[in-house]
């Protein structure tokens, strides 16, 4: 990869009133001309989206979002935008002007602190009004991380920028510079795991997709070799290798293939279950799956994707997910759809959400998707469990992570409620997990 992926970058969210400075302090920052900016209030329509290299922070995502105080209609769908774009921050700019303070800002920052978000306030224009001292108090009592500025001005450019490096560096979430293990963990120095990679006819030509390519770079910087093979060459070139591999990892469509040739004695998991870790928190996503055995007739299920890909004839979330799962339960469930950054504000009406694999989500804004669910207590699974389980092969693919693989066993387990409600329900994966 010669670019990092928007989703493995740092998001800054830039809010405010409207006509704050929040776009000029975007290209102040970026250096670049990247949002409009006019003194008309209400210029900027929609998050604009600027993707920069912040050394030595790193590579960072800008979010320029419109202003919050617009009572229009139309100002008023704005607003909701900048507000939502909260849920993919990771730290947000509260952009102010000289000793001006209001409702909206107080809003603003109550809505910050709801979601637990480090930010900044970021005193702008101050080369038209310079903060006086009772409200630098003020401001004070909210966050100690304030930074003075005027946008317009280039000659206090650079130590606008170092001061403001050092706020980010110092408010960064932890698993920006120490992210979750994805598979160096599992497979020690000098070991050898082997990646079961189907190509097919979604499979982009002549490159890998991303998942793959992270998980190799990760056995990689652990020091382990990483083996790549199709799967109807995996069972010959399994008897081939001279000792056995530390770790297998599919693609979760083959998932039954690959159980079924693997030892017991071998661990084997999916590159789906292996980034349910890295973006989001697999102990809820296998509390999640072990939910589909709980399910009943008509149930609510919703298929949740970060991106907005074309739908192909045999689309995996669309298509082949539900069809695997009704199958595997036997029932008629009632299947919703939501594609993008747009997540219903209704999960309480479903019974089970089945999440992609963020691979386009940071990983507070798949954090923050779990937390919806989870606070509206919607059990939360991911593609590669739900396929597992679908395919009965659940606690195979959990064995290398015995936390997860606990919460998987303890979900399928009836409850109390579940005997009194007489279900008759009896899956294969009881006797697997």
């Amino acid at each position: 990869m010669n670019n990092t992926p928007k989703s493995l970058r740092l998001h800054i969210g830039i809010i405010g009133r409207t006509n704050t400075g929040k776009s000029s302090f975007v290209n102040y920052i970026s250096a670049q001309d990247v949002s409009i900016t006019s003194p008309v209030p209400g210029t900027t329509t929609d998050v604009v989206e600027k993707t920069i290299e912040l050394a030595p922070l790193g590579p960072v995502v800008l979010l320029d979002t419109a202003g919050s105080d617009d009572n229009t209609e139309l100002g008023s769908l704005r607003a909701a935008k900048s507000t939502a774009v909260l849920d993919r921050c990771d730290i947000v700019c509260l952009l102010v002007e000289s000793n001006v303070w209001t409702e909206y800002e107080d809003r603003l920052v109550a809505a910050i602190q709801d979601k637990k978000l480090p930010f900044i306030i970021v005193v702008n224009k101050t080369d038209l009004n310079r903060a006086d001292e009772v409200f630098l108090h003020k401001i004070g009592e909210y966050t100690t991380d304030i930074l003075l500025c005027s946008a317009v001005q280039p000659e206090g450019r650079e130590a606008c920028i170092t001061a403001l490096k050092e706020i980010l560096i110092r408010l960064a979430p932890d698993d920006y510079f120490q992210p979750p293990p994805l598979a160096e963990d599992l497979v020690g120095p000098g070991g050898h795991a082997v990646l079961i990679v189907p190509i097919d006819v979604g499979a982009p030509k002549g490159r890998l997709i991303l998942p793959q390519v992270q998980t190799l770079r990760s056995l990689l910087d652990a020091g382990a070799a990483g083996t790549l093979v199709k799967e109807d060459e995996y069972p010959g070139f399994l008897k081939q290798l001279k000792g056995d591999p530390e770790l297998v990892i599919c693609d979760s469509q083959v998932v039954d293939m690959m159980v079924r040739e693997t030892p017991a004695h071998i661990k084997a998991t999916t590159f789906s279950i292996l980034f349910a870790r890295f973006k989001g928190d697999l102990v809820s996503a296998a509390r999640g799956a072990g939910m589909i055995h709980r399910l009943k007739e008509g149930d609510r299920v919703l298929i949740a994707e970060a991106c907005s890909h074309h739908p192909m004839e045999d689309d995996i979330g669309r298509v082949k997910i539900p069809a695997w799962i009704e199958d595997y339960t036997g029932l008629s469930l009632n299947w919703t759809v939501a594609a993008g950054k747009d997540y219903p504000a209704d999960l309480e009406s479903y019974s089970l959400i089945i999440h992609c694999g963020a691979c386009m989500l940071n990983r507070r804004a798949m954090l923050n998707r779990v937390q919806q669910a989870d606070s509206v207590e919607t059990p939360m699974t991911n593609y590669g469990l739900a396929i597992a389980t679908a395919h009965g092969v659940g606690g195979r693919v959990l064995e290398p992570f015995p936390e997860a693989h606990r919460a998987y066993t303890q979900a399928m387990a009836p409850t109390d409620h579940d005997k009194n409600r007489g279900s008759s329900h009896t899956f294969a994966d009881h006797q697997g997990a």
